[in-house]
């Protein structure tokens, strides 16, 4: 059995069996929308540009931390989609300029549902991409049939009915069980200890895995101790070497290298800086133009790669309350400007309105001679506020020696689906 082939089976077990705790055998994550719902090309446009305006946004808020990082731009962009399906007023056009969403929402929700569906193909054999949804709604809530509509025939995100104000911590365990067995136990803890109570009304949840061999995978027999360099340290680290045709290009101080996985609708673009010290200056410039400038400056040349084995795997979820306040997201998480009518209305429940406490998220990829893992989520924990809440040429030459940042793309669409930076593979 291949490593895809044993990925594959893990999540198809995981998905039909796992943690069993509190499940609902009647819910199951299905497609979230059928075969013939492919995205047009301006769908996956709409999509795409969002995501990515979204994802180097939410760069710029991020990059100042230290050492490895890795997020889902698509994972944040699928849970607050389907949480702006459920905001009014303001709230939602706030959340629209953070996001990118657009004016036209029915257009967007289209949109994102089409592109999602093209992502959990039931037919494709050649790589594993999974994205699951779902809310886990307080069970003596009544929730906004179309909202409701909204998530599950859009999104595919079933409701399951969940006991918060009796039983928030049991909540949680299940609620991170869930993510864990529909990400292959690579997202582990998502919502920390505490982060649910008794107040808690709803979390909307999102998981990707993602799991794809190169097309052009690397020999085992080549890969060697060779030096990195990170500020004044160098350290000798697993690097993989081959020589084969791929899309690069150098473009305003960066060598770009585009690495295609098997079945071709997927790659990695790793984008790095000709000088070693050249990552703050790189990320620094980024946006979405530049990003999108990158894809047509690629052309097919023979290529000399030298590329650091890594894994990014963190230990803490992101806790990314402030920064979405930072990027202009500031009413979904005031209670008393919050509106989010069109998922619960308040004169039907508690006479208490909605609001974002807390948004989590965390995201782990690896990266070896084979291909590539990836696996990320995110969760939307909605409350009411009774209590405090907690937070061909010539060959070239591409050598990563030195800290870089890649993104994992969506060949068709333009979405990004990870990105990340490799400060120290070590």
């Amino acid at each position: 059995m291949n490593r895809f082939s044993a990925g594959l089976l893990a999540v198809l077990l995981a998905a039909c069996g796992g943690a069993t705790q509190h499940r609902d055998p009647t819910l199951s994550d299905g497609p979230i929308a059928t075969p013939s719902n492919a995205p047009t090309q301006d769908q996956a446009r709409l999509f795409a540009d969002a995501n990515d305006a979204f994802a180097v946004d939410l760069w710029q808020q991020l990059r100042s931390s230290d050492g490895n990082l890795a997020v889902s731009p698509a994972s944040i962009s699928v849970a607050l989609g389907m949480t702006w399906g459920g905001a009014r007023g303001r709230t939602a056009e706030q959340m629209s300029q953070t996001m990118h969403f657009g004016e036209d929402a029915r257009a967007y929700h289209a949109a994102a549902g089409s592109v999602l569906s093209t992502w959990n193909d039931p037919e494709r054999e050649a790589y594993q991409l999974a994205v699951a949804n779902r809310l886990f709604g307080e069970q003596s809530y009544t929730w906004q049939d179309d909202f409701l509509s909204l998530t599950r025939n859009g999104y595919g995100a079933p409701l399951e009915s969940t006991d918060f104000r009796g039983a928030a911590e049991p909540a949680r365990l299940h609620i991170n069980s869930w993510v864990s067995d529909r990400t292959n136990d690579r997202i582990q803890d998502l919502i920390p200890l505490g982060a649910l109570t008794s107040d808690t009304r709803m979390v909307l949840t999102n998981a990707v895995y993602f799991q794809a061999d190169w097309a052009s995978p690397f020999d085992a027999n080549n890969t060697q101790p060779r030096a990195f360099h990170t500020g004044a340290t160098t350290r000798r680290v697993p690097t993989m070497h081959q020589r084969s045709h791929f899309r690069y290009a150098r473009a305003d101080g960066v060598q770009l290298l585009e690495m295609p996985y098997a079945g071709g609708e997927l790659n990695m673009l790793i984008a790095l800086p000709e000088t070693r010290d050249g990552l703050d200056a790189l990320e620094a410039d980024l946006d979405a133009g530049r990003l999108r400038s990158w894809g047509g400056a690629l052309e097919d040349q023979l290529v000399s790669v030298s590329l650091p084995k890594f894994r990014v795997d963190p230990a803490e979820p992101l806790a990314l309350r402030q920064t979405l306040i930072n990027m202009g997201m500031r009413d979904a998480f005031d209670p008393d400007r919050a509106d989010f009518s069109a998922m619960a209305d308040p004169a039907a429940n508690e006479g208490l309105p909605l609001f974002i406490s807390a948004v989590f998220h965390k995201a782990f990829v690896a990266v070896d001679e084979e291909g590539t893992e990836a696996a990320a989520a995110t969760a939307v924990v909605v409350a009411i506020e009774t209590s405090a809440m907690v937070e061909p040429a010539e060959q070239v030459h591409f050598t990563a020696d030195h800290p870089f940042l890649f993104f994992i793309r969506d060949a068709n669409s333009g979405a990004v689906l990870f990105m990340g930076r490799v400060a120290d593979p070590s």
